[in-house]
């Protein structure tokens, strides 16, 4: 698996923005909110965190390779530390749910104006 790959496909989904949090760790957010975690950065990763549906949580969680996100976990974020547990497809699906996800969690308005551009 590519992070490179992985990381520049969450930045291209709708609304999101990238930046540095907690002086290493990359981060891809939409409307403010984290949706995809890696790091550190730069340097090689260790590892990336994104949200999952609460169905899904417990099926990752028995996956080798992934373990509850630290400190997010209670919110149903994984952290995949293997970059081989699933193939780049499948873990490019994960990060465009957990971008829905993060957006569904936003105000209409704001879903709006990043999706259609509309006020």
């Amino acid at each position: 698996m590519s992070y490179a790959a992985l990381k520049k496909h969450a930045a291209s989904l709708p609304g999101a923005t990238e930046d540095i949090k907690w002086g290493c760790d990359w981060v891809a957010s939409v409307g403010g909110k984290m949706f995809l975690v890696g790091g550190p950065e730069p340097g090689p990763w260790d590892g990336c965190s994104f949200k999952v549906d609460e169905h899904r949580f417990l099926e990752l969680t028995d996956v080798p390779g992934f373990i509850p996100a630290p400190y997010l976990a209670r919110v149903k974020w994984v952290k995949l530390q293997d970059p081989k547990a699933l193939p780049l497809a499948d873990l490019k699906a994960l990060v465009e749910r957990s971008h829905a996800l993060v957006l569904g969690g936003l105000s209409k308005k704001l879903q709006r104006e990043i999706l259609h551009g509309i006020d």
